[in-house]
């Protein structure tokens, strides 16, 4: 992804692991996804339940995205 796209959050997870998941998910149907933490890069992944771990896909991939989430279970995707 360029500076250029417009991302949107899609989806708040407790957790680094389950947003992996669903990004490789998305990734594996054509759709190009990001996570994103505030956890110092790792070093406090405690942080991850107190801010969530956001999933994001561009603008233009948002609607796709959620319902492919929506199919496997996700569908409290919110932002």
């Amino acid at each position: 992804m360029t500076h250029d796209d417009d991302l949107v959050v899609i989806k708040i997870f407790p957790n680094d692991v389950l947003a992996q998941v669903a990004a490789s998910f998305l990734e594996a149907n054509g759709i190009q996804a990001v996570v994103s933490t505030d956890d110092a890069g790792g070093a406090y992944p405690f942080l991850q339940g107190y801010s969530g771990v956001r999933l994001m896909v561009r603008k233009s991939d948002e609607d796709i995205a959620r319902e492919l989430l929506e199919q496997v279970g996700e569908s409290e995707a919110e932002p």
